[in-house]
C-alpha cells in the first residue's frame, strides 16, 4: 500500500514537471513569435519584410505616417514581395537578359548617388558660385514698384469705379469689394514689390509711366480684364550678396542639365586621374 501510494506521487511528480516544461516551452514559442513579428511589418509565405524597410518607404513618399497610410505601404511590400517569389519560382530571375537589366539599374542608382554625394561635398567651386551670382546680378538692377490695383471683367464697370475714386471714394474699399484678383483684393488691391518684367507689359507700362500716389487716366485692358492701377512707391532693388543667396545659387546649378554633364565629365576625370587602369 505504502509502494502504491509512492510510486503515485512520483508519477504526479513527473507530470507536474512535464507540464511546467511545457508551458515554459510555449511561452518562450509565443515571445519568440510575438517578437518576430513585432520587429517585421508583415511575413509573406514565410519571408520576413523588416518592420525598418515599411518606415523607409512611407519617409520617402513623403506622406504624413498615418494608420491609412501604413497600410497602403504594407501593401506595396507585399506586392513587391509576392511578385519577387513568383520570379524565383519561375526561374525569371536566372535568365541572363534580366539580370543584365537589374545590373544596370543597381549601377544606375549607385552612379546617382554617387554624383550627388560629389557635388555636395567637392563639384561646386567658389569659381561656379561666382559665375551664377554674376549671371543672376545682370538680370537684376534698375527700380521696384509697390502698386495696388483693381482688376475687373469689363471696361464700364472699370470708368464707373475709377470715377468713384476720383470723385474721393476709398480706393482699398472698392478694390476688396470689386477686384477680381482676390489675392491682393483682401490687401486692398496692394501688391508686394516688383520688378516691372515680372509683369504683363499693357500692366508695366502704365504703372512705369505714374509717380507714386498717381493713378492711370482711363483703365487699362490686359489679358486679365481691365485694371485701375496705382502706383504707391518707388525705389531702387536691392541686389542681394552671394552668401545670402548661395543656398539658392546651389540649387540653381544642380538643376542645370549643363552644369550637371560638365561636373560628370570633371568627376569622372578626377576618378579616372587617381585610378591604377590597365
Amino acid at each position: 500500500m505504502l509502494l502504491s501510494l509512492t510510486l503515485k506521487l512520483h508519477q504526479k511528480m513527473k507530470m507536474s514537471n512535464l507540464v511546467k516544461k511545457i508551458s515554459i516551452a510555449l511561452l518562450v514559442l509565443l515571445t519568440t513569435h510575438s517578437y518576430t513579428y513585432a520587429q517585421n511589418a508583415v511575413v509573406v509565405n514565410g519571408t520576413p519584410i523588416p518592420l525598418a524597410k515599411l518606415d523607409r518607404l512611407i519617409k520617402s513618399s513623403g506622406q504624413e505616417n498615418t494608420p491609412e497610410v501604413r497600410n497602403k505601404a504594407r501593401d506595396v511590400l507585399i506586392t513587391k514581395e509576392l511578385i519577387s517569389q513568383e520570379a524565383n519560382k519561375r526561374g525569371i530571375t536566372k535568365d541572363p537578359q534580366v539580370q543584365d537589366a537589374i545590373e544596370q539599374a543597381r549601377l544606375s542608382v549607385i552612379v546617382s548617388a554617387v554624383f550627388e554625394d560629389w557635388i555636395s561635398k567637392d563639384g561646386i567651386k567658389d569659381a561656379d558660385l561666382q559665375t551664377a551670382y554674376d549671371s543672376m546680378k545682370s538680370q537684376m538692377g534698375g527700380k521696384e514698384y509697390k502698386a495696388s490695383h483693381i482688376l475687373v471683367e469689363n471696361e464700364k464697370l472699370a470708368k464707373s469705379l475709377l470715377t468713384q475714386i476720383k470723385a474721393g471714394a476709398n480706393f482699398g474699399e472698392l478694390a476688396k469689394t470689386n477686384s477680381l484678383d482676390k489675392g491682393s483684393a483682401v490687401n486692398g488691391g496692394t501688391l508686394d514689390w516688383v520688378s516691372p518684367s515680372t509683369l504683363v507689359a499693357e500692366f508695366s507700362e502704365a504703372m512705369t509711366a505714374l509717380t507714386p500716389g498717381q493713378l492711370t487716366a482711363a483703365p487699362v485692358k490686359s489679358q486679365f480684364g481691365w485694371h485701375i492701377i496705382k502706383l504707391e512707391d518707388v525705389r531702387e532693388q536691392k541686389i542681394p550678396t552671394l552668401a545670402e543667396v548661395k543656398p539658392q545659387l546651389i540649387q540653381m546649378l544642380t538643376q542645370d542639365q549643363n552644369f550637371q554633364k560638365a561636373k560628370f565629365m570633371e568627376m569622372m576625370e578626377s576618378f579616372k586621374a587617381k585610378a591604377k587602369i590597365q
